[in-house]
């Protein structure tokens, strides 16, 4: 019966490739595979937020030089341009919470080793507002979660990182306003048992705002060390 059902949803909606909606039984098609490739973050990288630098023998990004990050280290997948921003945008805003599964595989074929080897002792999903998951219907950040500790056999932890302050969109904000509006933003609940390493997801780190925030609250709480990982990262401020 499951199989029968399937087969009639396919029907209907279809396999598509996330980046350029086209139909695709194997998840990213070969034009997009190799618009892709060409925006993957590789070495050289900052060793801190895991952005791309011009040279090997610089260790930070202009950024990272010039802010001070609570978090540890982190890494995203891709740079945040064409295809990846609209189809992120699609995932987000859109239900298109099937391309969680595509973003999931990928990072897990280029950083499950890399996510090991920090030894997280938990997952957790940079949470929403409540008014705003109301609205919007899921948190995205949750979806990749529970499919990249699926993947690891890391557990997830969904619960205990809130989001207290209903905060304007990071987009429209500048790097100073950012941090302003996160301010006090976060909140870990009172039944939370530290632990040593926590690894953080969301879907797009542009100038570390956010994962400051929560990273500054889980260390307040006892966490030594705060990881995180996204989707795809902005060129900063």
């Amino acid at each position: 019966m499951r199989q029968y059902i399937e087969k009639i949803l396919s029907f209907f909606w279809p396999e598509v490739c996330p980046f350029c909606q086209k139909a695709c039984k194997k998840g990213i098609c070969d034009t997009c595979r190799k618009r892709l490739e060409s925006i993957r973050i590789k070495e050289p990288r900052c060793m801190r937020c895991g952005k791309q630098i011009r040279s090997m023998e610089k260790e930070y990004c202009y950024d990272c030089l010039h802010t001070h990050h609570y978090y540890d280290r982190g890494i995203s997948l891709w740079l945040h341009r064409e295809p990846v921003n609209q189809s992120i945008y699609q995932f987000k805003y859109h239900n298109q919470r099937r391309y969680g599964t595509i973003y999931a595989q990928e990072i897990l074929y280029w950083y499950k080793d890399v996510i090991v080897s920090w030894h997280p002792d938990v997952i957790m999903p940079v949470p929403l507002h409540f008014r705003r998951k109301r609205k919007r219907g899921y948190n995205q950040a949750r979806i990749l979660a529970e499919l990249i500790g699926t993947g690891t056999g890391i557990a997830v932890d969904s619960r205990h990182l809130i989001r207290r302050k209903y905060t304007n969109p990071q987009k429209i904000l500048g790097h100073r306003q950012r941090k302003k509006n996160l301010k006090n933003a976060f909140a870990v609940k009172k039944d939370f048992v530290p632990v040593k390493t926590v690894l953080l997801i969301d879907d797009i780190y542009t100038t570390g705002s956010t994962i400051d925030a929560a990273a500054y609250v889980l260390k307040q709480r006892g966490v030594v060390n705060v990881y995180f990982l996204t989707i795809s990262i902005g060129q900063g401020y």
